[in-house]
């Protein structure tokens, strides 16, 4: 049965902003594990262009004692060559968790806010986003 006009704006506010949460949600896991995985590229590149003359040619002791200009180059060419690598690990990391997670199934469809009587995705699944269930042992990610 359909809702009323009132209703359904009001219920179609609460479904977007659940769905709102959900994705920062997402968003915040997924900034969280590729900033963990990508911290030695971050700190490779970070030192090879502080140290770089050209660049900041920073007065750190370890950048005039340790790392001249050629090594430099060096840390700032080994940090973008691992980037690869460790962004496909990261987002095999994410997508394997968000599926673990069931964090896909915790959005809402329009229709719950359209028709009275429509559940909730998550009710029927045991609990919120299914988190309460079982885990799943068999998800295997291929990368």
């Amino acid at each position: 049965e359909p809702r009323s006009a009132w209703c359904c704006l009001a219920w179609t506010l609460l479904v977007v902003t659940m769905n709102s949460l959900v994705f920062l949600m997402n968003l915040l896991l997924m900034f969280v594990i590729f900033i963990i995985v990508l911290l030695p590229t971050i700190v490779v590149v970070y030192f090879g262009f502080q140290c770089h003359s050209q660049v900041l040619h920073s007065a750190a002791r370890y950048c005039k004692s340790i790392l001249d200009d050629n090594s430099s180059s060096a840390l700032i060419i080994l940090g973008f060559i691992i980037m690869s690598p460790l962004i496909v690990a990261a987002m095999a990391i994410y997508c394997s968790l968000a599926r673990r997670l069931r964090l896909f199934t915790c959005f809402q469809p329009y229709s719950r806010a359209v028709y009275k009587g429509v559940k909730w995705r998550w009710y029927e699944e045991g609990g919120l986003c299914g988190c309460f269930r079982g885990w799943n042992t068999q998800v295997k990610a291929w990368v």
